[in-house]
């Protein structure tokens, strides 16, 4: 059972909509719950996720949709600060 966990685990993180918008940098792109937004866009057929939201939809956005909801939820203060354009400098390490 555990293994059937890890697997399932690895394969929603390389898919994962909202890991693939932290990285996307696209001016415009949506920031709140950008994952999620590209896995609804997505299953209702979106044709440009990659122009939109600056990041390609993974290939099953139904099975990665409530792992990105999820994610979204517990980034949301992050996404909002930055929505409104408050900048920090967060900075790790000893």
């Amino acid at each position: 059972m555990n293994r059937l966990l890890v697997v399932l685990l690895a394969l929603q993180l390389t898919g994962c909509a909202t890991a693939r918008t932290l990285d996307a940098a696209k001016p415009g792109a949506p920031v709140v719950y950008a994952g999620t937004r590209l896995d609804l866009y997505a299953l209702n057929r979106g044709c440009c996720a990659k122009d939109r939201f600056g990041a390609e939809a993974p290939s099953y956005p139904g099975l990665d949709l409530p792992g990105s909801a999820l994610l979204d939820t517990l980034l949301l203060p992050l996404s909002l600060f930055t929505a409104l354009g408050v900048g920090f400098q967060a900075t790790g390490g000893l």
